[in-house]
């Protein structure tokens, strides 16, 4: 084990660091703007949470708007999550590091787009699915690598 830590460079370690940290907060802003949704339209999903002038008034589960950032964090949770795995342990292979910081700035401006273009300025495709395509496959891309060097 302490041979393939001695595997990380120290620059491609705080890169991963500092990429890493920027989706943590990405994806936290997701629940804010979460909540901004519901209260601008004014559509919650609990009967507690309904304005006291509301009361009587049902959940509503189908709003446009909110469902729109819901799939959008939804989306982060299915490519961020496993990014956060494989670039740790894409690290121990001992990757050029040109390469490994650059896959993980494209990961992550990627995904930072994916978001504006989905959630927060809609903009027609192809514009999501390029900024979803190429973070997926630089994540791909190191899945692999780490896989055929462990092999």
């Amino acid at each position: 084990m302490t041979s393939l830590l001695q595997n990380i460079n120290d620059e491609v370690f705080r890169t991963y660091i500092f990429w890493v940290a920027v989706l943590v907060v990405k994806m936290l802003a997701m629940s804010l703007l979460t909540g901004r949704q519901r209260f601008r339209k004014k559509v919650f999903a609990n009967p507690e949470d309904l304005p006291p002038a509301k009361k009587g008034a049902t959940p509503k589960f189908d709003d446009p708007d909110v469902e729109r950032v819901r799939r959008a964090h939804r989306n982060d949770l299915e490519n961020i999550l496993p990014f956060f795995t494989i670039g740790l342990l894409y690290m121990l292979t001992n990757p050029e590091p040109f390469i490994a910081i650059n896959l993980f700035r494209a990961v992550a401006v990627a995904r930072i787009i994916h978001t504006l273009v989905y959630a927060v300025v809609v903009i027609p495709q192809p514009a999501r699915g390029l900024s979803w395509g190429i973070a997926y496959g630089a994540t791909a891309y190191m899945a692999v690598k780490t896989a055929l060097f462990f092999l």
